[in-house]
């Protein structure tokens, strides 16, 4: 199986180094970026076949980069994470493209499926 390409898109440090290396120990290679602009930057140079994206970051949002991916038809399958319950964010999201959509704080093995489920699809 080839590796599957992942960027990690959150303001949280240690979140996102914790999920980075349980991804990482799950076979995926992992990028990480710590607010949408970092992520857009690093859209614009590579090609992931997933992204986890928080919503709620400094800078530019998880709403704004998904915005990206769609006006520039990035084949990147998007996972949306928030700690704000909802549904009119999570309906935001999945209007705009998103895969999935995964509240905070989250199981590891849950990202893990929808990880699998999104990639299948």
């Amino acid at each position: 199986m080839d590796q599957k390409k992942l960027l990690y898109v959150d303001d949280d440090t240690a979140l996102r180094e914790i999920v980075r290396d349980q991804l990482a120990a799950q076979g995926y290679h992992v990028d990480e970026a710590e607010d949408g602009s970092e992520a857009i930057e690093k859209l614009e140079k590579n090609h992931y076949d997933v992204m986890l994206l928080d919503i709620n970051m400094p800078n530019k949002s998880g709403i704004d980069v998904l915005k990206f991916i769609k006006d520039h038809s990035l084949k990147c399958k998007v996972i949306m994470l928030t700690g704000r319950v909802g549904f009119s964010v999570a309906t935001e999201s999945l209007k705009l493209g998103a895969d999935d959509y995964i509240t905070k704080p989250f199981n590891l093995e849950y990202l893990l499926f929808s990880i699998k489920r999104v990639l299948e699809k």
